[in-house]
């Protein structure tokens, strides 16, 4: 099959494109004939090497996170899905590759794809729409009334996670440029800085729940708008020890991971917040629940462009840029 993959991690050189293997099918595995698949910084970050340490994976590696398509295999233990039927997911770690014409997913990451999305809307959801999910429900419990504020709103996940907070019935707060307060507020934001000429920290005060995405400066003083009690998830690190113990990680690495937390974590405890890093994992269960969402209208995707699959590696390159306005998505069928 045709596919884009690495031979090594490397910041510059592009993905190659090229023919490898259909993927070896597991007893509880679907094959999906790859429709569509998203794009997210995460592919970037795994083709730097900047994850190896934590994903050690195994070289040539097919990149791609985000799938829908249609089911044309089913392994012999398989009994939720079917072939033919159309699907989305969020391959598990070690299980992606979806920028090619087939992969292989476990059936309990599949979910049916929304009835009311074409297949590029559909493969823009898994990973943002589950992060989102696993911050905001998962490890923060936002509850209706609650004061949640969610950096770059205009982003994959950003511009997802408002509309799941505003769901719950939170009052949301973002950051985003001036090109794109219209978009955010249209989501549901309901306090809008522009960080290029506002500080967020001047204007928010006693949060309940911080989605951190940016970087260190951004983390510091995102403590400092929480109440005592709030919660800080970050998906930009510094990743903790329980993260680390999560994963199964060495000793060696757990140590690093700990001393990398150590001052986030030292803050935290300090101002009586928690804190806790978040790197989503696959979930089937939590994707049905998103497609009800999005087949009642509740969530909509946003989509910044679609690309070829022969310019997989522009739109790799695109995201990396920071400007997407939402989603990136590939279109392979």
């Amino acid at each position: 099959m045709k596919a884009f993959f690495i031979d090594r991690y490397s910041k510059k050189e592009p993905m190659r494109q090229g023919e490898v293997p259909t993927p070896e099918l597991r007893d509880n595995e679907v094959l999906i004939e790859v429709h569509a698949a998203g794009v997210n910084l995460l592919d970037s970050k795994i083709k730097s090497g900047e994850f190896k340490l934590i994903l050690p994976y195994r070289l040539p590696l097919v990149l791609g996170h985000d799938v829908a398509g249609v089911v044309t295999r089913v392994g012999s233990q398989v009994r939720q899905v079917k072939v033919g039927d159309e699907v989305y997911a969020r391959p598990a770690d070690h299980r992606i590759g979806t920028f090619a014409q087939f992969v292989a997913v476990n059936e309990n990451d599949v979910a049916p794809k929304p009835s009311n999305l074409t297949m590029e809307e559909a493969a823009s959801l898994p990973l943002v729409g589950l992060t989102a999910w696993q911050a905001l429900v998962e490890h923060a419990h936002l509850k209706k009334g609650q004061k949640v504020f969610i950096q770059a709103g205009s982003g994959g996940v950003g511009s997802f996670a408002i509309q799941l907070a505003k769901h719950i019935g939170a009052t949301v707060a973002t950051t985003t440029s001036n090109a794109n307060i219209t978009l955010v507020k249209n989501l549901g934001a309901d306090i809008v800085i522009d960080y290029r000429k506002d500080d967020f920290e001047r204007v928010l005060q006693n949060y309940d729940v911080v989605l951190h995405s940016q970087d260190a400066a951004a983390l510091t003083k995102s403590l400092r708008v929480l109440r005592p009690g709030g919660a800080l998830i970050s998906i930009s690190g510094p990743p903790d020890p329980t993260f680390a113990k999560g994963i199964g990680a060495p000793w060696f690495v757990r140590l690093i991971i700990r001393l990398l937390s150590a001052k986030v974590r030292k803050e935290a405890i300090r101002r009586d917040l928690k804190y806790a890093f978040l790197f989503m994992r696959a979930n089937g269960l939590q994707l049905r629940q998103l497609t009800r969402l999005v087949e009642d209208g509740v969530i909509r995707p946003v989509m910044d462009r679609v690309f070829s699959f022969e310019q997989t590696n522009e739109a790799v390159s695109y995201v990396e840029t920071g400007r997407a306005k939402g989603k990136v998505v590939v279109k392979i069928k």
